[in-house]
């Protein structure tokens, strides 16, 4: 039976993950006891600095990296470790990567058509050519390109344009979930709102669950149903987007929030620039360690006892 989770349903599970690179005498933990749930049809954002562990934890659920700890729960299944090869094909069909370069993530010697196909040579391999032309074309024009395009070559087209045919590429195999990883970071300005909308639109056409990656708060927000804030490894908050914006407790939140730029060149020059000191802005942890902790409804964060009470005035 699929998990239930107020009124939600949980698509995708994940409960004290750990990623673990390096050798045996000198391992690094780039991701540590991370737990989330994404319920089915919203968008769950993973938003933190370069290095956090954010695209690990992406590469680990679509099974790029192994797992040193932890479980992966996709429709009650676990999928991290060792799986059966139906449920690896399952997995395959059904979770899709859109990467965050578009000039890297495609196969420069291979043509469109090829590289938005080329996942449908092992899940359906019983498709003629005639039916995998019409299903590139199709993907094509799902994502506003023309089906021409499919016997071009990716260096032939913009950065916009190759992002697009990234998403052609995850959507032809039908997926249910798709893991965004900074999609938008490479484009420039004037394309990542085009790109962002394709995506909502997709999303409410096909009923997708998309886990978004990004170090850009003021994205998130615009794509975003819940945030999660992950610093080294370690995610330190978690709440729905706008609950986020009007109370973020956490330090590390606050930083974030803090960079972001304003419209108002006034208020930009005059705005308070915080920076997360986390041997300033913690205490006790020796003694009185933190625990993921519900403050108020549906907001979470990781504190021990006298920061909970200190979160819990603020909010007051």
């Amino acid at each position: 039976m699929e998990a239930i989770k107020n009124n939600k349903e949980v698509l995708l599970s994940v409960r004290d993950l750990e990623v673990t690179f390096g050798s045996k005498r000198n391992p690094f933990k780039a991701v540590k006891g991370v737990n989330f749930d994404i319920y089915k049809g919203e968008t769950f954002g993973l938003v933190g600095e370069s290095g956090s562990g954010k695209t690990t934890i992406g590469r680990a659920i679509m099974r790029i990296h192994p797992t040193s700890a932890g479980t992966i729960t996709y429709k009650g299944e676990r999928i991290n470790g060792k799986i059966s090869p139906e449920l690896d094909k399952k997995v395959i069909s059904e979770i899709q990567m859109i990467f965050q370069d578009p000039m890297a993530s495609l196969n420069e010697r291979a043509k469109v058509d090829y590289i938005i196909a080329e996942g449908t040579y092992s899940t359906r391999k019983n498709l003629t050519r005639k039916q995998r032309t019409e299903l590139v074309d199709e993907s094509l024009l799902d994502v506003g390109l023309l089906p021409e395009f499919a016997s071009r070559f990716p260096h032939e087209f913009s950065g916009g344009q190759r992002q697009r045919i990234g998403i052609a590429r995850a959507l032809i195999m039908e997926p249910e979930f798709i893991i965004a990883d900074e999609p938008i970071s490479a484009l420039d300005v004037s394309i990542r709102a085009q790109v962002l909308n394709l995506m909502s639109k997709l999303q409410r056409e096909r009923g997708l669950t998309y886990l978004f990656i990004a170090h850009d708060l003021s994205v998130m927000r615009f794509i975003c149903d819940r945030i999660a804030v992950i610093h080294k490894g370690v995610i330190v908050e978690l709440a729905e987007c706008e609950k986020l914006f009007e109370h973020p407790l956490h330090p590390y939140t606050k930083a974030l929030l803090s960079a972001l730029p304003l419209a108002d060149p006034d208020k930009e020059k005059g705005k308070e620039l915080i920076v997360y000191k986390p041997n300033e802005c913690h205490f006790d942890y020796e003694t009185n360690p933190p625990t993921w902790r519900e403050i108020e409804e549906k907001h979470f964060i990781l504190a021990n006892d006298r920061e909970a009470k200190q979160y819990q005035d603020e909010l007051r």
